[in-house]
């Protein structure tokens, strides 16, 4: 085989494999994602199932980074059935199923913990709802739900979405978005 033809065979798989490869890469602003999985509650959860979705991809590790972007929801999206934020817990490591229960019962707990932070915001609010409803938390053991989002199996890093109710993805950060920005993006 000539050089010339090795060249060109060499860009028509190049081409050939491009979209494969933006599935596993970076996601892109404007374009639609319907990411679906279930959360710890057995919900199941999508980006395109008509709600504006903030989701937060974080490893236990940075549990906290993902606690100050639920501090900067803005105040009108705060039980708001229009509004959903969706904390996906990435695990960098294999479980076994008796450590992916073990794990998934204390991410119940802090869970559980939270809501009961929440449900003082919405009542200094006067919001009638119950917080637990609107907290929703999803584990990915197995890098099913990190893939859709563009991100390797084994990736650690922190990851902010917010999608319109399309799933059509509006703005992502890698690390934890200003209150400004975070505002802009989900109004």
């Amino acid at each position: 085989m000539s050089p010339r033809t090795l060249q060109f065979f060499s860009v028509i798989g190049t081409l050939i494999l491009l979209p494969a490869a933006r599935i596993h890469g970076a996601l892109s602003i404007g374009a639609t994602y319907p990411v679906s999985f279930v959360d710890i509650d057995g919900n199941k959860l999508s980006t395109a199932d008509g709600h504006v979705t903030v989701i937060v991809l974080t490893t236990p590790a940075d549990r906290e980074k993902a606690h100050t972007v639920g501090d900067r929801v803005p105040e009108y999206c705060l039980g708001n059935p229009d509004y959903r934020m969706i904390t996906i817990i990435r695990f960098a490591r294999r479980h076994t199923v008796l450590g992916q229960r073990i794990a998934t019962a204390l991410i119940r707990h802090r869970v559980n913990e939270e809501a009961k932070r929440l449900q003082a915001r919405y009542d200094g609010k006067k919001i009638a709802r119950d917080a637990r409803k609107d907290i929703f938390v999803a584990t990915d053991f197995d890098g099913s739900v990190s893939s859709q989002l563009g991100e390797p199996e084994r990736a650690t890093d922190f990851r902010v979405f917010v999608f319109r109710r399309n799933g059509e993805l509006i703005a992502q950060w890698h690390g934890v978005p200003s209150a400004e920005q975070f505002a802009a993006a989900v109004k």
